[in-house]
């Protein structure tokens, strides 16, 4: 194909760059101050998502530092987000609570490298298999998931706790349309704290989450027996970790993908999560993949665009915890909270919801959704729901490709007067289709000699060539010659290789 007629691609916006960010006192601003914002809301994350993979609340939040400063190097997506999150420390919960704190650092260790291998080998290319209705699914499920997580933190507290969550939103939807100079997020974390200091209020805050650390992160090698035994113990969880890793990192790189309109490399993407890993975990970190709430934070609230935001979300996060932790300590978590509502219902997709989208849409397309949704949001695992939601997807994809199928007959003759059955097969010929085709043909009362036309059609598989197979035998058993013409080059050669070598059921 010349250069002239080869198909493009349509044209993205152009990302700034890192050095743009520099020279530029407004992008720096903005970069600058959307790290600020994330470092912030990672905190509690860092230590809630500790607490869930058993480990003291520095491991936590030293992964976040370590994964956010080194994916802003190795990633594929800029100013996307990776630290410790909840999904992976569901995954290696139960390597620390069996076998303890070093077969977990072991276990992120294999995991990194089972990334950067299936980075390699092309897992970010997957990604074009995620049909938009999964994809819509994946982003209502996280927003729900980011409101859910909120909850704890408004039951059981103090009634001043519920003002001063209003008072945050109120802050952020009114502060943009003022000023954008600084983000309206960080401006209620700093109203919100000052009051309660001013104050003297007696509500929950960042300090009754866990222990900050007052040291930095140091080398560390797990102590484990390096045995195929230890690998054995390992390997399932560490193959876990980095699937779910990934999935939840490239599904984010999508997102971002398209709420900045620009592109990014998802194959980069997947190696530099297993290298972010393996550094973690020679940090002593429980591991991580990108963070999909803090990420809408720097990305859709506080509009950073560059890797600076990243590594500067990292930096600061080490700098508020080790040498402000007084500081942060007195944040109250009704700030925090009222961001994440505030994220979570700016993620949700309106639109798809709404009774003229769902009259318009297919009722396969909706399904797929909700079953996203659905599963996504009892498993608490956006991994597990993609993949029923892609699995979904599938099926009913092949149950309506397979109805498409057609098969009509009709009886000519040649110029002698000897009678034929041409039977003309019309559609994608798959198991899904091909399995009722062998019900279709008149084996008794067609003449003896029988052609089957495939022009319109095309054979995808094994089952339809069993299926050809089981109809010829048939006619054989009856004294009937059957002659199949019209093969494209793809089934023949197909046909070819696979028929009379297939049993019979």
């Amino acid at each position: 194909m010349s250069a002239a007629t080869e198909p493009m691609a349509p044209p993205a916006t152009v990302e700034p760059s890192v050095r743009a960010a520099l020279r530029s006192p407004k992008m720096l601003r903005t970069e600058v101050l959307a790290g600020l914002v994330v470092a912030l809301a990672l905190i509690p994350e860092a230590i809630s998502f500790s607490i869930i993979a058993g480990v003291d609340p520095r491991i936590g939040l030293f992964a976040s530092f370590t994964m956010a400063v080194s994916i802003a190097f190795l990633g594929g997506r800029p100013a996307m987000i990776s630290a410790a999150t909840g999904a992976i420390a569901l995954v290696i919960a139960p390597v620390m609570r069996d076998h303890g704190y070093d077969y977990l650092v072991a276990t992120v260790l294999l995991g990194g490298l089972i990334q950067i291998a299936l980075g390699l080998g092309g897992f970010g290319k997957l990604m074009r298999f995620i049909p938009r209705s999964v994809m819509v699914g994946f982003v209502n499920a996280l927003a729900i998931l980011i409101f859910m997580a909120q909850v704890p933190y408004l039951v059981d507290v103090p009634w001043l706790v519920y003002p001063m969550v209003a008072v945050g939103l109120a802050i952020m939807v009114a502060l943009p349309r003022v000023t954008t100079v600084v983000p309206a997020p960080l401006v209620a974390i700093v109203a919100l704290t000052g009051f309660t200091v001013l104050a003297s209020l007696s509500v929950p805050d960042v300090g009754d989450e866990g222990e900050l650390p007052d040291s930095l992160p140091e080398l560390f090698f797990p102590d484990v027996p390096w045995t195929l035994e230890t690998l054995q113990i390992i390997a399932p969880y560490a193959m876990a970790m980095a699937v779910v890793g990934l999935l939840e990192s490239l599904l984010t790189a999508k997102l971002v993908d398209d709420i900045t309109d620009t592109r990014s490399s998802k194959t980069r993407e997947s190696w530099g999560q297993g290298a972010a890993n393996v550094i973690t975990g020679f940090f002593g970190g429980m591991g991580g993949c990108a963070m999909i709430g803090q990420t809408l934070i720097n990305v859709n609230v506080s509009r950073a665009r560059t890797r600076i935001s990243t590594f500067l979300a990292g930096v600061f996060l080490l700098i508020l915890v080790v040498g402000l932790g007084d500081v942060v300590a007195i944040i109250p978590m009704a700030a925090l909270v009222a961001v994440m509502i505030l994220v979570s219902v700016g993620t949700f997709d309106w639109h798809s919801i709404q009774p003229a989208t769902l009259r318009r849409m297919p009722k396969s397309e909706t399904t797929v959704m909700v079953a996203t949704v659905a599963v996504t949001v009892a498993t608490h695992n956006l991994a597990i729901g993609v993949v029923v939601g892609v699995l979904v997807a599938m099926t009913l994809f092949a149950r309506r490709v397979a109805h498409l199928t057609e098969v009509q007959r009709e009886v000519v003759e040649d110029r002698n007067g000897v009678p034929t059955a041409v039977y003309r097969v019309t559609g994608q010929l798959f198991f899904a289709s091909s399995n009722d085709l062998y019900t279709q043909f008149g084996y008794a009362e067609d003449p003896d000699a029988v052609v089957i036309d495939l022009t319109d059609s095309h054979v995808w598989d094994a089952s339809t060539v069993a299926s050809l197979d089981a109809i010829t035998t048939q006619y054989a058993r009856k004294g009937k010659s059957v002659q199949i013409i019209g093969l494209n080059p793809s089934s023949a050669e197909r046909h070819e290789r696979l028929s009379g070598s297939l049993p019979s059921h």
